[in-house]
């Protein structure tokens, strides 16, 4: 559980004597670097006066440290994504994103798999991108297989179905359930240019 902000703020005069300390200025060089009063400064320091951004901010530029570490704030979480892998059919997938509904991203590990090919068709729109080894990817009347860089864009009300070719395959899938298609955007020529 985190701390009170009350408590965070206590320590903030401690804290801000500490580094003024530890550097050797004195707390009128301060305020000539800061615009700070002398008076502001010992007041902050000493707890009789309550730490505002307008003041922590030229603080922590004076001595050089992000403002959060100056007034002590909480650790952040640990910032890893840790998903949760599911099966689908022969598949495993990542889970990249995490908000309901629109476009989801999943990082799937596809198996080889050399029974024939058994295309389905569902709701969507997909987009499949080849990290590593080879796919081949059955769709409608077409039989391709893509190595990695390669990817391949579809409807998925179209029969469907890919597998890894040769050994397992790494992909990167974008899938929109109501039929959203992935738009990319490039940087816009010139104007007057059809580029």
């Amino acid at each position: 559980m985190s701390e009170p902000i009350e408590d965070v703020l206590a320590g903030v005069g401690e804290r801000l004597r500490r580094l003024r300390r530890e550097r050797g200025v004195t707390l009128a060089a301060l305020a000539e670097s800061t615009g700070i009063s002398v008076s502001t400064l010992s007041r902050l320091e000493s707890g009789k006066r309550r730490p505002s951004l307008e003041l922590l901010l030229p603080l922590a530029r004076a001595h050089r440290v992000p403002l959060d570490e100056m007034v002590g704030a909480p650790a952040v979480g640990d910032p890893r994504i840790r998903p949760e892998p599911r099966r689908i059919g022969e598949m495993t997938a990542l889970p990249l994103t995490r908000r309901p509904g629109g476009v989801q991203a999943y990082k799937l590990l596809v198996p080889e798999i050399v029974d024939p090919p058994d295309p389905r068709t569902h709701e969507g729109y997909e987009w499949v991108y080849v990290l590593n080894g080879r796919v081949r990817l059955v769709l409608a009347q077409h039989d391709l297989v893509m190595g990695p860089g390669e990817a391949a864009e579809f409807d998925t009300r179209l029969p469907h179905w890919f597998g890894g070719q040769g050994g397992p395959a790494e992909v990167l899938s974008l899938f929109g359930p109501q039929g959203e298609r992935v738009h990319l955007r490039a940087r816009p020529g010139r104007p007057g240019r059809a580029d």
